[in-house]
C-alpha cells in the first residue's frame, strides 16, 4: 500500500509531539532552538545521504510502502521526513533523559524531612 511508510513516520512524529507537549521537553520548552536543531540535523543527514548515494553506498530499495516520489535520484520523499523525525526524537529523548537525571540528582541532594 503506497504511502504507509510516510503515514507511519507522521503518526510516530505525532506521538512524540504529544509527549513533548505534555512534558515540555523540546519544542514547547524552546521552539526556536528545537526548530534550529532539527533543521540543522536534517540538513546534515541529507548531505550524508547525498554523499552515500553519490558513492553508491546508499540505494533506494523497491518497496510497495513508498509513495514512489523521489526528491532526488535514489532519495525518496519519505527520507527527509524520516530524518527530521529522527532528529526530533533524539532531541526529545535527550531532554527527557536530562529531566530524569536532574530530578534524581535533586532528590538525592534534598535534605531529609523529619516528622
Amino acid at each position: 500500500m503506497p504511502g504507509i511508510y510516510l503515514l507511519a513516520i507522521l503518526a510516530s512524529a505525532g506521538g512524540i509531539t504529544a509527549l513533548d507537549a505534555r512534558w515540555r521537553l523540546a519544542a514547547w520548552a524552546a521552539p526556536g532552538r528545537t526548530l534550529a536543531a532539527v533543521g540543522i540535523g536534517t540538513a546534515f543527514f541529507l548531505v550524508w545521504d547525498a554523499v552515500g548515494i553519490a558513492t553508491g553506498i546508499f540505494v533506494k530499495g523497491d518497496s510497495p510502502l513508498l509513495l514512489g516520489i523521489d526528491v532526488a535520484p535514489q532519495l525518496p520523499i519519505e527520507e527527509p521526513f524520516f530524518l527530521a523525525f529522527l532528529c526530533y526524537l533524539g532531541l526529545v529523548a535527550w531532554a527527557a533523559a536530562l529531566r530524569v537525571l536532574q530530578s534524581r540528582r535533586s532528590a538525592d541532594t534534598a535534605p531529609e524531612r523529619r516528622a
